[in-house]
């Protein structure tokens, strides 16, 4: 006989991560919620992130029907409710990202055209960078990611083929075996239960939160060199250490104006407070000076909104650029605050209800006390004392009634214990040229044979809650393995966000905006391929005639499967 489990999660008395009718962060839902309706469809996807977008965009455009939900009031993960604009590599205008990847991309800026008061000299550029910030081609504001994503999908929410449940976060999962038949989502809104059932359930939420509750085995933190045999492993596993979270926040420059109010609560708390990391930081962490992620030596970049030196803080990851927007649009340029300066390290969101919510706390009175100290006691580089007081958060741009971003940014999650595991000696590339022992020439990342798509970043780790400092190493072109999106032992679960199998090290590369939305892509793609096909996705990835034939689907589709020679 089956056995049959449900598995009730802290999710009903862990707080809420949103801001919505108005609940605010820190209330529990009431545990006395009523039940309303099941639903069913062909796949339930957890998680409204980037991975779970493009999961149910592939799921609905190959022919299933799709139930998605997400906790926040947005969908779009760390483009939009995170408030993080793309981390990419530097071709990526030209190739290295799935077609709908560059689709998304280019909405993004047709919507700047179409909608926004650009000037004609920005209007008239093919590579629009609205905030003209230095991190990547494209930074723009968080709204406008959302509505060309609201773009992409509302065809399939006119027809409903796919349904999306907005501020409703998963409670309690039901399993029979090896299977999982079912979840049940609180929605926060109402506080009604709802029951969701499907053949298939994708992961795409931002800590892994299916994984505990379905019982499916999963991993934290680092793993030790022994296990792993990584370069940059470290001699022992620690579960706890996980690269550090950022609570984001965008703030605009109007020279001449006071915003400055009351300081936060911990506001001398964190304004002395100095990061015990080894090797050392090099003081307290409210100083334009860090370490260096590549050398750890102390590096000082400028910060002066008024000049907008390149280079800066200030235009790193600058969103919204005055010049290229007619003049009287806006009052000042606007700059997305995710700094070393913001890394919350004291803590993760893993844990128990108590600790979750004290780190939740403190990760948001860390932001806002870096704001406070940006306005009031920064040091100013034009001899005009301390402090930014024509600093101004901008609520209206994160949908939140703070200005903080609706979600901290999550670097880190639970991993699913994998049919595959990406380790740094397959795409690292001080480690691959250890395992090849060629210390010089080209070398390439590891050819996986199940590949379903494509990324390329640095094995960029920040600062962990373990007190490591930055391990920012170089990692090579890579690809997204199949087996890594499939867990060892639960049959119809897929993974489609940070969850995936890598370890502490390899995340640092996999974890970026282009791969995650690959990487979800794949999963919603191969959802379907398997409900055509009657096979299990373990059996799809096993068998070359059906993984030829699903990798082909993949590129006719778009999906590149590997780097151009």
């Amino acid at each position: 006989m089956k056995r049959r489990r449900l598995l009730q999660s802290l999710a009903l008395s862990t707080p809420a991560i949103l801001w919505s009718n108005q609940t605010a962060l820190g209330q529990n839902p009431k545990s006395t919620a009523r039940e309303a309706h099941s639903l069913k469809a062909d796949v339930v996807i957890l998680g409204g992130g980037l991975g779970g977008v493009s999961a149910a965009l592939a799921a609905a455009r190959n022919g299933l029907r799709v139930i998605l939900t997400e906790e926040t009031d947005w969908i779009g993960g760390q483009l939009t409710a995170q408030a993080v604009p793309p981390d990419e590599h530097k071709n990526i205008e030209s190739y290295g990202a799935n077609a709908s990847y560059r689709e998304l991309r280019n909405r993004i800026r047709d919507y700047y055209r179409n909608h926004y008061p650009l000037t004609e000299a920005a209007k008239a550029k093919g590579w629009l960078n609205p905030g003209e910030g230095g991190v990547s081609r494209l930074c723009h504001e968080p709204r406008v990611a959302l509505a060309a994503m609201y773009e992409m999908i509302n065809s399939h929410l006119s027809t409903g083929r796919i349904s999306l449940l907005l501020n409703h976060k998963l409670a309690a999962a039901h399993t029979e075996g090896d299977k999982i038949i079912g979840v049940t989502v609180h929605d926060l809104r109402n506080n009604v239960s709802r029951s969701l059932e499907a053949p298939l359930f994708i992961d795409a939420t931002e800590l892994g939160d299916l994984l505990p509750l379905s019982e499916t085995e999963w991993v934290t933190g680092s793993e030790s060199q022994s296990e792993t045999g990584e370069l940059h492993a470290p001699e022992k596993a620690n579960p706890n250490n996980l690269q550090a979270a950022t609570w984001c926040f965008p703030i605009e420059y109007v020279d001449g104006e006071n915003f400055v109010g009351e300081a936060p609560t911990n506001y001398d708390f964190w304004r002395n407070y100095v990061p015990q990391l080894t090797p050392a930081w090099p003081g307290p962490l409210f100083s334009f000076t860090y370490s260096n992620p590549r050398t750890l030596e102390p590096r000082t970049l400028p910060f002066d909104p008024k000049t907008e030196q390149k280079g800066s803080w200030w235009t790193y990851r600058r969103i919204a650029w005055k010049s290229n927007f007619q003049a009287g649009s806006y009052a000042g340029s606007i700059s997305l605050v995710n700094w070393p300066q913001n890394d919350y390290l004291l803590g993760h969101f893993l844990g128990s209800e108590e600790e979750t919510k004290r780190h939740l706390d403190g990760a948001r009175q860390l932001s806002l006390s870096l704001f406070h100290w940006l306005q009031t006691e920064a040091p100013r580089p034009d001899g005009g004392g301390t402090g930014w007081p024509g600093l101004r958060l901008r609520p209206e741009l994160t949908g939140s009634p703070d200005g903080l971003a609706l979600y901290p940014y999550i670097r880190e999650a639970r991993r699913i214990r994998a049919e595959f595991t990406v380790l740094e000696q397959h795409v690292g590339e001080d480690a691959r040229r250890v395992e090849l022992r060629r210390p010089e020439g080209e070398i390439k990342a590891v050819a996986f044979e199940d590949s379903v798509g494509i990324g390329s970043y640095n094995i960029d780790l920040h600062p962990s809650t373990g007190g490591d400092n930055y391990i920012d190493v170089r990692s090579l072109p890579f690809q997204i393995p199949l087996g890594a999106l499939i867990p060892q032992r639960v049959e119809n679960l897929l993974a489609a966000n940070k969850n995936i199998g890598t370890t502490h090290i390899t995340n640092g590369c996999y974890r970026l905006h282009p791969v995650e939305w690959g990487i979800g892509e794949a999963a919603g793609a191969l959802a379907a391929f398997c409900k055509a096909r009657g096979k299990q996705a373990r059996e799809v990835r096993n068998t070359p005639d059906l993984l030829v034939e699903f990798q082909g689907l993949l590129t006719k589709q778009g999906v590149e499967l590997s780097w151009p020679a």
